[in-house]
Order: C-alpha cells, then structure tokens, then sequence
C-alpha cells in the first residue's frame, strides 16, 4: 500500500476503516477535537453515534460488540471524559467483551504538570483493559492501531484503551497500514497442546450416566454454539447456560433445560449437584454459578474447556483442562463421543423440571384479575408477542434475572446483559448499541426504574438518531433485588431502597418518544403489541408488584442444595 502524509487524526480514522469499523460512539471535548474535526471529512465511512455522557459512549460500545460480534468503538476526551469510561470499561474486562476505546491527552510535554483536564488515563485502566497505550507522536498511529484491534479480539476477548496525546493528533505521518504480528506466532491450533486430552475426556463422557454441558459465553466469543449442539446430540448429553451464555442455545431445543446459578432453574442447579460429569464449555464458574464451591457438583468429574489458562482451577477443581478455542476443541471431541440413552437421568431431569411449573412457574404466569402485574408475565409476553426472535437487553436487577428466566431465544446473541460487574445503567445505551449493529432485528431494552434513571439521558441520543428501540420500563418503586435481599436477610429493613419516580412516559414525550404506562393484566399484551408494531422508539411502562421476588434463588455463598423458591 502507497505512504500517504495525513494527520495523526486522520491516521486514526483511518485506521479504523481498515480495521472495518463503521459505527462508534462518543462525546467531543476540546483535547479530542482535532479527531472530530478530521471526522467531519469522514462521516460517509463512519457513522458516530452522539451520546449524552461518555458512558453511554463505552456500553453503546458493548451492545454494540455483544450484538454482532465486531469490536465496539468509542471516544472521549481527556480527564473527565476519559474517567467517565471507566465504568464500562471495568465492566467490559469481566464480560469478555472487545472494545476500543480511544481518548484524548493533554500535549505530551505537559504531560504530569497537572495540565486543564489532565488525568494519567493509563496508570488508572491498567487494571480493567486487556492493553493499553498512550501514542505521543503520530508516527505511532497506524501500527497501534492495528494492535489495539489485535488484542481486543484475539484470544480471550476485552477492552483497550489508546491514549491520544493532544500534539499527536496533529502532527503529520507517512500513514502505512500494516496488519499486527505478533512476535511470537503460533502454527499450531490452540487445542493441539491439548490433544491428547480430547480422547480423555471423550472417555469420561462415554462411561458418564449423568453427564452436563455447562454453556458459558465463550461458547458465543467463540462462534460454537452449533458444536455445542452437536456434542450434546451426539453424546444424547442436556445442556444448560450460565447468565452469560443465554442464547446460544435455543431455549426451546429439546436438549436445552435452562439456565444455573443463584437465580437460575431449579432442574440445571438439581441436576449439578447429581450429575457425576459436568462439561464446562466456555465459561469461569463464578460464584453466581457456583456458590459455595466447597459443596459444588460434590459427585461430578469435570471437563473444562476454556481458552483463558488462568481460569483452571482458579475457583473450581476440574479433572481435565483442555486449553483453547471452544469451537476447535469440540470439532475434535465430537467424532469421538457415543449415543447413550440416560434414560433415568432425563427422567429426574424432567421431574425437577415439572416441579417447578408447578411451584414457580404457574405462580409468575398464572392470569390475574389483579391491579398489579408480575415482572414474569411482562417478560413472557414479549417473549411471546416477539416469538423469541428479539435481542433482549436488560439492565440489572430483580428484572434482569426474571428477563433470563422467562425470555425465549431462537438465534444467538440475543439476550445482552451485565453480567461480571453488574453495572445498573448498562441497559439503555447497551441496547441502542445493539440496534445500531443489528438494526433489523427488534431490539427491546428490559429496564427497572432504578437502573433506567441512571443512563435515562440517552433518550437524547434515540431522538436524534431515530433509532428503532423498544424500551420497557418495570417500575416496582424500589431498587427491587436490593429490596429483595433486604426482606430476605434483613428483616425487611428497606433501608434507602424505596424509589419516588417521574412519570416516565412524560419524560419520553419531551423526547418526542410515544409511551404508554399500564398498571392491570389485562392490558399487558394489548400494549405490548402496540409497542412492538409501533415503528420507531416507543416506552412502555409497566407498574409491577412493589414487593415481588425473583425465586428460585439461592442465598449468596450457600450451597447449590439451599434453594429458596
């Protein structure tokens, strides 16, 4: 490729669209300016989003990597803009999630003279990026660049953060855009150190009666979500997700029996602490998955399949640990595996699972004549008006664990949430960056009046971008699952967890966003319908029990058998 003598900004734009970026995010300030002002020459490449705050900039970003599978984007200034990033950055490290994220510096020679809006933006994201690097001169552009997009979708995916120092920008460069080499390039596939370790495994599975596959969101990170399907056909094995791997499995394939965890099924947390072989594809076993590991699948052997080394053996003991990417390394166990009827074993599966129709399910879902409404029958009539074809993104709370329990999926990275960090105002912007990335799938945004308050500005960003999002507001007038604990563990001492809310649809209407609030059952699915068929944005606001727990549950670092329900 021919030198070209442009900017520094203009080396970063162009870094981009070689690195295929079409859509970021961001919020302009005066050390970040010169990027902008070479973007206004670049608008027919790359669609930036205007954000109202420089958080909603980096969870757009998230949504946005979550829903398609790119490396999201976004950009800030220095000092504040930059340490409002933080957030979303700490909470894309836990969540696995690739971004970028590019901000501005003060002039490299006034680098620590605590220079108008200076912060070290570098020493204060060590700890929540894959990499980072603050370019000083423009001659660095290009290859920085082509690194920055390198490792934060490389490997185990995460967030980077390139610092943009202010003469940087400015200075003139011979842009060359060269793909990054790592020094170190391995010929092999990341399972052939492993490889004789599938054979193992395939041999456990074989002689396994009670076998599981644990499905974590590597197995979305890593596109293996058909391989996943066809070990578990294979070997006739039922499969279940954690929190962040919901979706990559159809909730309605035969062999799919839900979701584990503190609020997940009844029959996948049962079946952890029966089965005697657990495949774990993907996924880190959190405690929110775990609990108290001293007492976890006490009678299970376990499979982990992870492509991060660092989490073998980090919070669970596993008997064999296959290193590399999930879709590689079940390539190669499939062949290997044999059909077993486990007959006995889908018999207690089924048992657990028609327990709790009858004890939760029913309770949720059940028609009532009642004023009040349950977030369960909300989410399943999206489920059902949607038909399971929508991205489901929801903020974090009690409606965000009953969006994982009563949501339906038919295709992958469908269903968006905040898993590692659970960072309440993730929801709103995370689903405008899911739109913009998938803008022909309904997107719909499951919000609480806690967490939708914290990131409701971006209403602004959806009325000047006229992005399509639905937004479902379940308003209970309490910071619900604080609330929750609270009864529960506290003798319902509902210490600073009462809400006094706006009127939400009022403040979507000065958004010139149409909105309806419902309070009675009865209009649940008329609404709903008007909401999904309504085109463009729309709010719903739904007035839920003010008191309603999310059940199953289990109490946090108790065992898998202590469930409450």
């Amino acid at each position: 490729m021919e030198k070209k003598t442009v900017t520094g900004a203009e080396a970063l734009l162009i870094s981009l669209i070689n690195q295929g970026v079409d859509t970021m995010f961001g919020y302009p300030g005066g050390t970040i300016m010169p990027i902008y002002d070479m973007l206004y020459n670049y608008t027919d490449k790359l669609n930036h989003i205007l954000v109202r705050h420089e958080q909603g900039a980096v969870h757009a970003a998230q949504g946005y990597a979550r829903a398609t599978g790119k490396v999201g984007v976004c950009m800030a200034t220095s000092g504040p803009g930059a340490t409002n990033l933080i957030t979303g950055i700490a909470d894309a490290m836990l969540d696995s999630t690739p971004i970028v994220c590019i901000t501005a510096q003060v002039f490299t020679d006034k680098l620590g003279t605590s220079f108008f809006q200076e912060a070290d933006t570098i020493s204060i994201t060590i700890p929540v990026t894959k990499w980072n690097y603050q370019i000083t001169e423009a001659n660095e552009v290009a290859d920085i660049m082509a690194k920055a997009f390198y490792v934060a979708k490389s490997g185990r995916p995460g967030p980077v953060l390139i610092s943009f120092t202010r003469n940087a920008q400015t200075e003139l460069t011979n842009y060359l855009h060269r793909p990054y080499k790592p020094f170190k390039i391995r010929e092999r596939s990341s399972y052939d150190e492993n490889l004789g370790l599938i054979p193992n495994a395939a041999n456990l599975i074989n002689e396994s009666k009670k076998p599981m596959i644990i499905v974590g969101q590597g197995v979305v990170l890593s596109n293996a979500e058909k391989e996943s399907l066809g070990v578990a056909q294979k070997g006739n094995i039922p499969l279940v997700s954690t929190l962040m791997g919901i979706s990559a499995i159809p909730t309605n394939h035969p062999l799919f029996m839900g979701n584990v965890g503190m609020h997940g099924n009844l029959a996948p947390n049962r079946m952890t602490q029966e089965s005697d072989l657990i495949i774990a594809v993907g996924m880190r076993f959190s405690d929110r998955v775990t609990g108290d590991t001293s007492k976890y699948a006490p009678k299970a052997k376990i499979i982990h399949i992870d492509i991060d080394k660092a989490e073998f053996n980090k919070n669970v003991k596993s008997d064999i640990q296959i290193l590399g990417n999930a879709k590689e390394v079940l390539i190669n166990l499939t062949p290997l595996l044999k059909q077993k009827k486990r007959e006995s074993w889908f018999q207690f599966i089924e048992e657990q699972k028609c327990e709790e129709k009858q004890l939760i399910a029913d309770k949720y879902l059940a028609e009532s004549e009642e004023t009040t409404i349950s977030m369960a029958q909300v989410v399943n009539t999206i489920a059902r008006v949607c038909e399971g074809n929508a991205v489901i993104v929801t903020d974090v709370g009690q409606h965000q664990m009953f969006g994982a329990r009563f949501s339906e999926f038919n295709h992958n990275r469908s269903f968006i949430t905040s898993g590692g960090l659970g960072t309440m105002g993730f929801g709103l912007p995370a689903a405008i960056g899911a739109k913009h990335g998938v803008p022909d799938r309904e997107v719909v945004v499951i919000t609480g009046d806690g967490g939708f308050q914290m990131s409701i500005q971006e209403l602004g960003t959806i009325m000047q971008t006229n992005v399509n999002l639905k937004i479902v507001v379940l308003n209970n007038s309490f910071l619900g699952m604080v609330r929750q604990w609270q009864e529960l563990f506290f003798d319902r001492r509902y210490s600073f967890t009462e809400m006094v809310n706006p009127n939400f649809v009022e403040i979507a209407n000065a958004y010139k966003i149409p909105g309806l609030k419902i309070d009675k059952y009865k209009e649940l699915e008329e609404s709903v319908l008007e909401m999904i068929k309504h085109k463009g944005a729309f709010l719903l606001e739904v007035a839920v029990k003010s008191e309603e727990n999310i059940f199953p549950m289990i109490p946090g670092g108790a065992s898998l058998d202590n469930i409450l329900y």
